[in-house]
């Protein structure tokens, strides 16, 4: 039987009820003894980092995880970690750029109501998770949910109560899974041998939503505070000129200071595209402004902390453009 580590993080299908409401609180242990079926899957051990709601989520957490996944990397065949749904995107993203190229599958479940709930997801997702994790085709970091698998990098939670909270956006589900255990849908070639980790990221980014109005004095702020900064436009891309040009010199300076800006679109699906408008054309030759295209927000996060962590200017452009897990295209 396959040897599968599970490292429980907390989220909804950790909770109970209390007082001030549902919060974490059942054990990693007693996660797994309510879905017994597993043990006829693969052989499990279990490790609990912290027990948190995922809004308490953070970069230092990715990074434990990733040391976890580090050090007992050679004595499993997988890893399945249990998290909130409300920055499970993220985690799955910042994992994906942490460990890069390993042949083991990392699946990220949880669940929409606890799993003490009668009518639950908790059971049918932790399963799936781990019939996922024990398939000899898995590989990757992969979210498994309400039957679906989706890439790491292209998981965004769309729905806040719905058990299919999460979509695999402009790209498709890896797999979904049956009876009889994963259908594949893009199986991929399994990379070989150890992955290369990395253990660092920069969390000096802000993400600088564009809303009608938005004053361009903003960037003084931002000026001393930030490293990197990724800009949510409208539609296709571009920065408001308001007939003085503002945005796009504060933008420059930014720059010219040495730091990282990157063009994304506030719309969810099929990506920036700063060469279809003017607004967009002004920004894009304004020199050094890297464009999301289609990735997802929370990859686009956790790409830059990454980068930036030992990267920067046009090591860190290349780097930004280089696909990791089907990530930009």
């Amino acid at each position: 039987m396959k040897r599968i580590l599970m490292i429980a993080t907390g989220g909804t299908i950790a909770s109970k009820e209390t007082d001030k409401g549902l919060a974490p609180a059942v054990s990693s242990e007693e996660l797994l003894s309510c879905v017994p079926e597993i043990a006829d899957v693969c052989s499990v051990r279990t490790v609990q980092p912290f027990n948190l709601d995922s809004t308490d989520m953070r970069p230092a957490h990715w990074l434990a995880i990733a040391r976890i996944l580090r050090e007992n990397y050679a004595a499993y065949d997988g890893f399945v970690v249990t998290h909130g749904t409300d920055t499970m995107a993220y985690t799955a993203a910042a994992l994906s750029y942490l460990v890069q190229g390993g042949s083991k599958p990392i699946v990220l479940t949880g669940s929409q109501r606890s799993v003490y709930s009668r009518d639950t997801d908790a059971r049918r997702n932790l399963a799936d998770a781990f019939r996922f994790c024990a398939d000899d085709r898995a590989y990757g970091v992969r979210i498994v949910f309400d039957g679906n698998v989706i890439f790491g990098t292209r998981a965004k939670k769309t729905r806040t109560r719905s058990f299919n909270a999460f979509s695999s956006i402009d790209f498709p589900a890896v797999a979904v899974m049956r009876e009889d255990g994963p259908f594949y849908y893009i199986e991929g070639k399994k990379p070989h041998g150890a992955p290369v980790f990395y253990d660092a990221l920069n969390e000096n980014i802000f993400v600088l939503k564009m809303i009608p109005g938005l004053r361009a004095d903003i960037f003084d702020y931002l000026n001393e505070r930030c490293d990197g900064l990724i800009i949510e436009a409208f539609g296709t891309g571009g920065l408001p000129d308001y007939g003085n040009e503002a945005f796009l010199e504060r933008l420059a300076h930014f720059l010219s200071l040495g730091k990282t800006a990157v063009l994304t679109t506030q719309v969810e699906r099929e990506g920036s595209a700063l060469d279809k408008y003017a607004v967009g054309r002004r920004l894009r030759d304004c020199g050094g402004v890297l464009e999301a295209r289609c990735m997802t927000l929370e990859a686009a996060v956790a790409k830059l902390m990454w980068i930036l962590a030992f990267a920067g200017g046009k090591e860190a452009e290349a780097l930004f453009y280089r696909p990791v897990e089907r990530d930009i295209f």
